[in-house]
């Protein structure tokens, strides 16, 4: 696969940009490839200042290609895409230079672009092209030195890997590729690179429970959560075997010790103590790199902040009227870290932390690092902060995330309706969206498993948008039964933690059997997944050597298995 490639490395030189495909009086070049492997570093003779690295490789693209491409973080839009599609950026009023910076906030928009005609896609760390069953697959075993871009272009027969390098100074080695590439069915893919990879695999295979988000928002409670454990624990019972606190317990998003006491007037420990006495796992949500403007934490220490280039505070992201970014990199903002973490795992006792909001850890590239590096040492910085507990990444880049969580986010989140809403079409690749979640949660099954336990989001088996006696308006949820099915079976046949937030105690026998079906491991395996055009997605599976073929139209729900 790599045996005709060509190289490009660029370098700034007297402030300009040079590029060169062998060793010069600056860069010495040392490059290794093979049919199954491309290795390529570089050593500078003094510091020197980065562009760009490129490896170019000629390919022959068919008319009924499927060329997978693996979005810049978890909720991006991933999937296979026909060689005819168009790959859209920012969408519509988004798009506008003026609004652009919060539009596409959470997205690689500020230092990717998107191309302008068809035929021409990007993904990172991993992606393959796919003709029939065999796919010709591109991994990354390096995200640490900078972000491998795999760029598909159809129109000029190639595929372009790229090393994300902004701010790159070296001195010395730097790796600029580690590739593997393999010419084979998908499963064996996805095998060969994670065994290459060799990486911690996930200390569990399958986790079933809850989650509060999705029902209350932050509008949670100690009686709303207690309610809602003990009847996901009469109906459940055993079955479910983890908990989860979202949003809404804390006075604000960075204060992660500030208890809202009239929401929870016992505090945290007590209701950690409560769940454990279920038998279940107790979790709990932060976004440990993020705290609110008005935030104690944003207004005592301004010193944490990560500055843009005017010296501002840079916004993380939009939630809670905007949220800052924390600097991992000032020492007493990691001790800040640190402790929060210690009081929330030891003192109250919480098993698994979800951590959402991780790509702002890397939004501006700075102290000589790659955003690449930068998002690597953030992770490796909250395992060594949690220790043995579990962690369920969210938000963040997949590629630094491999061996390092037990669980991640692969999709957007799952939105109340199932009909998209108008803001899907004139936002971004990250917008909330049902359809997006079934699309990731398919075309991402290849890293349950191997990389992480995948978290494909919640399913929906409620009748209303929100609990019945939470005093708002009964209000149907938007789902037919048939999309409730749908997205509970692609939950439970490609992810690995399945979570609901319904107040499981309101359900009838048919809704409990189906909660308990989801739960349950499947009995089918999955073959292959196929793009097929117009939303629509073929899953071929196979139980008992009894083949099917589930279609499935990601927009409306529809779906038919035979």
């Amino acid at each position: 696969m790599f045996k005709n490639y060509t190289l490009e490395v660029t370098y700034k030189k007297d402030g300009k940009p040079v590029t060169v495909s062998k060793s010069d009086d600056v860069l010495e070049i040392f490059a290794n490839a093979s049919e199954g492997r491309l290795d390529v570093s570089v050593k500078s003779r003094a510091e020197t200042e980065l562009v760009s690295a490129k490896a170019i490789l000629p390919y022959s693209y068919r008319d009924d290609s499927r060329i997978f491409v693996n979005g810049y973080q978890s909720w991006s839009e991933s999937r296979e895409y026909l060689p005819c599609e168009k790959f859209k950026g920012l969408l519509g009023p988004s798009a506008i230079k003026a609004i652009r910076h919060i539009s596409g906030i959470s997205g690689d928009y500020h230092f990717k672009k998107y191309p302008s005609k068809k035929g021409v896609f990007h993904g990172y760390t991993l992606g393959y092209v796919r003709n029939g069953e065999i796919c010709d697959f591109i991994g990354s075993l390096n995200e640490r030195t900078g972000y491998t871009i795999l760029d598909f272009n159809v129109p000029a027969s190639r595929i372009t890997v790229e090393k994300e390098l902004e701010n790159v100074k070296i001195l010395g080695n730097y790796q600029l590729f580690s590739l593997v590439g393999v010419s084979d069915t998908y499963d064996v893919c996805f095998d060969t690179y994670f065994d290459a990879l060799d990486i911690q695999k996930p200390r569990l295979k399958r986790l079933c429970g809850y989650t509060s988000w999705y029902n209350y928002y932050n509008r949670i409670n100690e009686k709303i959560i207690l309610r809602d454990l003990e009847n996901l624990y009469k109906v459940a019972g055993d079955k479910a075997e983890i908990f989860q606190i979202d949003d809404g317990y804390q006075t604000a998003v960075g204060d992660w010790l500030s208890v809202d006491s009239v929401k929870f007037p016992s505090g945290m420990k007590y209701v950690a103590d409560k769940i454990h006495e279920k038998g279940y796992l107790a979790g709990i949500w932060l976004a440990p790199f993020n705290c609110q403007r008005n935030s104690v934490v944003a207004k005592e220490h301004p010193d944490w902040l990560v500055k843009d280039k005017n010296g501002k505070p840079r916004l993380g992201c939009v939630g809670w009227g905007g949220a800052y970014t924390l600097d991992i990199y000032n020492p007493e903002c990691r001790d800040y870290i640190r402790n929060f973490f210690n009081v929330i795992l030891g003192e109250w006792g919480f098993d698994m932390v979800k951590l959402d909001f991780l790509y702002s850890a890397c939004m501006v590239a700075r102290n000589g690092k790659s955003r690449g590096q930068l998002m690597c040492e953030a992770v490796d910085f909250l395992r060594e902060c949690v220790g043995e507990k579990y962690i369920l990444g969210c938000g963040v880049p997949l590629g630094p995330a491999f061996g390092k969580f037990d669980f991640c986010r692969i999709g957007s989140d799952a939105e109340i309706t199932f009909k998209e809403r108008f803001y899907t079409k004139i936002t971004n690749r990250e917008i909330i969206s049902t359809k997006t979640a079934i699309k990731n949660t398919l075309f991402r099954r290849g890293l349950n498993g191997r990389a992480f336990v995948n978290d494909p989001d919640v399913f929906f088996l409620r009748n209303y948008k929100v609990s019945k006696d939470s005093g708002a308006p009964e209000k149907p949820l938007g789902y037919s039964e048939k999309q409730k099915e749908l997205l509970a079976d692609v939950c439970s046949l490609c992810g690995g933690i399945l979570f609901t937030s319904d107040n499981v105690g309101e359900y009838d026998e048919k809704h409990k059997a189906m909660l308990l079906k989801t739960y349950a491991p499947p009995a089918e395996k999955v073959n292959l997944v196929s793009w097929e055009g117009n939303d629509v997605i073929k899953v071929y599976t196979e139980s008992g050597g009894k083949k099917s073929v589930w279609t499935i139209n990601s927009a409306t729900g529809e779906n038919d298995k035979n």
